[in-house]
């Protein structure tokens, strides 16, 4: 079927591919984005771009909702992109200027239960968690979350410090959803988080990359494109990266435009730009992970840390709404004492 686009929609987007200029202002999870993918869109447009990181989506949502102006995009995962557009924190996206959507996975969108036609979000990765181990340290191991309840491995590992993304690796260890709420599932689960907390050195979102390719921990729990991008063709070699055979977490990362957003133009703009299947593969290529754009999946030149087949056994991370602050009370008993 031939895609058609309103009037309206392709007079503003000719113009803005003709007299694009000005500003765009990103709130983005760090090393996200290739330079050179921003560097090249503005060349191509004329607009300047800001590109501000951030390190979770906690803090990143705490921000914006704390009044910070002036983004216009940000990255949410799908949880907190479900909460943003609850918490009307949104501007609804002209799709008739975001052409290039039609390019992204139906099964991706499918998954999408929180925005289903795409009015608030565009998808830009999807990925999973996983466990890291260097075989310099670690001869035998089983590739499953049991790893790291193991005695003989205390004092070398780490895990996420992330809520949803340990309990996620709890409860499917567990056999149950990641999304569970029920409380006998959840304090059992608590429980044996506990039981990991005993053999890890700590809890962390920035340095297990680095840690496990020098050898500084032997197991992280973590993305594995921050992995392979922190390490050499040669360190490689003694890192397995895996996904547990009991499952574990799905991500959906996608752009949104935030209220308050001044450049609404660049920032259409910016997402049309980045779904174009050569960009889109450019971007895979940088962080090693399949692409949810179809076209895109031909031009890529770089093997995957996972494929997208591998995600088959991975569950989705979701939104709980008012069943979060369970997960809240239990996080906080993990980490303080609390």
């Amino acid at each position: 079927m031939i895609r058609r686009l309103p009037i309206f929609g392709i007079l503003l987007l000719l113009t803005a591919l003709v007299f694009g200029k000005g500003n765009l202002i990103i709130y983005g999870w760090s090393d996200y984005i290739p330079s050179e993918v921003i560097d090249a869109f503005s060349q191509e447009y004329g607009v300047n771009v800001t590109y501000d990181n951030y390190d979770s989506n906690e803090t990143m949502f705490a921000k914006i909702k704390a009044g910070a102006r002036g983004y216009d995009l940000a990255m949410p995962s799908a949880d907190y992109t479900s909460i943003m557009i609850k918490e009307d924190m949104l501007i609804p996206i002209d799709k008739s200027l975001v052409p290039n959507l039609a390019n992204i996975d139906p099964d991706v969108v499918e998954q999408m239960y929180y925005d289903p036609d795409n009015t608030y979000s565009i998808p830009y990765m999807v990925g999973t968690t996983g466990i890291a181990v260097n075989a310099n340290f670690v001869e035998v191991y089983p590739r499953s979350w049991k790893i790291f309840e193991l005695p003989q491995f205390q004092g070398t590992m780490t895990l996420l410090d992330d809520m949803r993304e340990v309990f996620g690796a709890a409860l499917k260890y567990l056999g149950y959803s990641v999304n569970s709420t029920d409380p006998d599932e959840l304090e059992e689960a608590k429980n044996l988080i506990l039981k990991w907390k005993n053999n890890i050195v700590k809890f962390d979102n920035e340095l297990f990359a680095k840690g496990i390719i020098s050898g500084e921990f032997w197991v992280v729990h973590g993305y594995g494109e921050n992995i392979f991008y922190e390490a050499t063709e040669e360190e490689l070699k003694y890192i397995d990266f895996f996904i547990p055979w009991e499952g574990s977490t799905l991500w959906i990362d996608s752009f949104v435009i935030l209220k308050g957003s001044t450049n609404l133009e660049n920032a259409h703009l910016f997402m049309n730009y980045i779904l174009r299947p050569d960009v889109a593969a450019e971007v895979s290529d940088y962080l090693l992970l399949p692409s949810p754009n179809v076209p895109a999946r031909e031009l890529t030149e770089e093997k995957p840390v996972y494929s997208a087949e591998d995600l088959e056994n991975t569950e989705l991370i979701k939104d709980l709404g008012e069943d979060l602050r369970i997960y809240n009370t239990l996080w906080n008993e993990i980490r303080f004492g609390l």
